[in-house]
């Protein structure tokens, strides 16, 4: 059963726009100005290829900031998908001025030159069923590593800087089929779609929203999505109808963790899981230890999420 509005008063807007913007360094101050006014936050990052970002607030705030964003000749159009949260997912509000929006590290790759077929959601499950489709996760291992499509190439990436490359590799498996690339909101995949383009390969396709817009609109009962969707919050995954998943963070490396990495033994809230236990130095973990104390102080006194967390 989903939930109220009154048991999930957050509103979480995940937003991008492609944009000849030679002047966003100019909207920085207004946008924080803007935010910290009316109580929202986030990170939204601004570049000469325009803005990326997700932000959280209250219903009318998050509308009010939408609405100022339009006005910027630039930015009209944003893509944008809604979510609710049950409470505030973010600690912080930060306006950052960047190279590139997404950080891929190509230069010429411009999607708004050259970009790969929108799909539907409801279209999406058609053509990654056809056999002559190869489906690319595009995100990196640690999103991969708790959910995505059934049937999807994982390249296992630590970073989408490592894409081009990974695609570049692969080039005989990709000629003379249908690829079809997915990621988190879709602003990866505009990227990672144009690039593949520019390799010569002509039927290129990208799930138009992606993860979040399909597991918004379709129905559990006819989803191939497996598994729950990792976000860049204090959510940490969303799962069919964008509810809350069950995966819970790693404070020490920042990792999703699945039930069967919380039922290990190198697994201790907020100091280790099984992904860090071994990289880490004892020095290292005697620190997370002092910050998960603090935490649970704070927790224990009622003052709040630590914002060391």
């Amino acid at each position: 059963m989903s939930q109220s509005r009154q048991e999930m008063p957050v509103t979480v807007a995940a937003l991008y726009r492609f944009a000849r913007f030679a002047d966003f360094a100019a909207w920085r101050q207004p946008l924080l100005d803007l935010c910290r006014c009316k109580g929202i936050m986030g990170t939204l990052l601004l570049a000469p290829e325009g803005i990326n970002g997700t932000v959280a607030g209250s219903e009318a705030g998050i509308a009010e900031l939408l609405a100022f964003l339009e006005t910027i000749p630039a930015l009209a159009g944003l893509e944008v998908k809604f979510s609710r949260a049950a409470e505030m997912p973010f600690r912080r509000m930060k306006v950052r001025l960047k190279k590139e929006i997404v950080t891929m590290g190509v230069e010429g790759v411009d999607p708004l030159a050259s970009v790969g077929t929108y799909v539907e959601p409801r279209d999406w499950n058609a053509l990654i069923a056809d056999p002559d489709t190869i489906l690319i996760d595009t995100r990196n291992d640690y999103e991969t590593a708790i959910g995505t499509f059934r049937g999807a190439v994982d390249p296992k990436t630590r970073s989408f800087g490592e894409f081009p490359r990974w695609a570049e590799e692969r080039l005989d498996e990709l000629r003379g089929r249908k690829v079809a690339m997915f990621c988190t909101g879709g602003i990866r995949c505009e990227k990672a779609t144009a690039f593949v383009k520019s390799l010569g390969i002509e039927e290129v396709f990208h799930l138009k929203g992606g993860i979040l817009k399909y597991l918004e609109t379709v129905p559990a009962g006819e989803s191939l999505w497996e598994g729950e969707c990792f976000v860049f919050d204090e959510r940490v995954s969303v799962t069919h109808g964008l509810a809350e998943g069950e995966a819970e963070l790693c404070r020490a490396c920042r990792r999703p963790l699945t039930a069967e990495d919380l039922r290990s033994p190198h697994y201790h809230a907020g100091v280790s899981c099984p992904h860090c236990h071994d990289v880490k130095t004892e020095a290292d973990r005697a620190r997370y230890a002092e910050r998960q104390r603090q935490i649970e102080l704070a927790e224990s006194r009622g003052s709040g999420p630590h914002i060391g967390r």
